[in-house]
């Protein structure tokens, strides 16, 4: 059965998923420098044949996600009403999602096909209809909500998260967008299932009780 799932949420130690003022030049915004410096480095590892904890968790999903649903904000740094529609995103002309992808925003633009296989879909349908729409294009795999942690706070106070792989790195923020604000009861159905750590980041598995 397709499951719902977030893979690989980095967080700092105090909870921030991303810093202050997010911006063209700091995707991340501030205060957040090396938040992803285990995925570079188990990237490395896992390209060079050398294995690891932390490059047992990149890609290990690959073969099984279909969709993927994510945030206005992780798509890019702009608010409002797109001023334009030049911007297609952090990644280039080739996006490395290769599927169909549900851009979560209060302005919805134009379907936007990519390299790769990726496709863009800006919507303002309630998160649940869009998960319908993400399962169908799935076609029975999984669908992974990429974040940020807003959206990821939408499906879990919704429950409709079967598993969230949350990565905590060894820095610092202070400030910012925190995973786990504004959930209430959101948690309640689910458990921690796993602990491991790595000399450069603490991998926790949640799932659903």
């Amino acid at each position: 059965m397709a499951k719902v799932r977030v893979e690989n949420f980095t967080i700092t130690v105090d909870g921030f998923s991303a810093g202050v003022n997010q911006r063209m030049d700091a995707p991340f915004g501030d205060g957040v420098d090396g938040l992803h410096d285990w995925m570079f480095a188990a990237q490395d590892d896992k390209a060079a044949g050398r294995g690891g904890i932390d490059a047992s968790y990149i890609g290990r999903y690959d073969d099984t996600t279909g969709a993927t649903i994510m945030g206005r904000n992780m798509f890019g740094p702009f608010r409002g009403p797109w001023e334009d529609e030049s911007w297609q995103g952090w990644w280039g002309d080739n996006p490395p999602y290769h599927r169909d992808t549900f851009v979560l925003t209060h302005h919805p633009r134009p379907t936007l096909p990519m390299k790769g296989g990726t496709t863009f879909y800006f919507t303002d349908d309630p998160i649940e209809q869009v998960l319908e729409r993400a399962l169908t294009a799935a076609n029975g795999k999984d669908v992974t909500i990429g974040g940020g942690a807003a959206t990821v706070q939408q499906y879990l106070r919704a429950g409709l998260i079967d598993e969230l792989h949350v990565v905590v790195s060894p820095i610092l923020a202070g400030a910012g967008e925190r995973l786990f604000d504004n959930l209430a009861d959101g948690l309640g159905n689910y458990r921690v299932d796993s602990v491991v750590s790595s000399p450069k980041a603490t991998h926790v598995q949640i799932v659903r009780r």
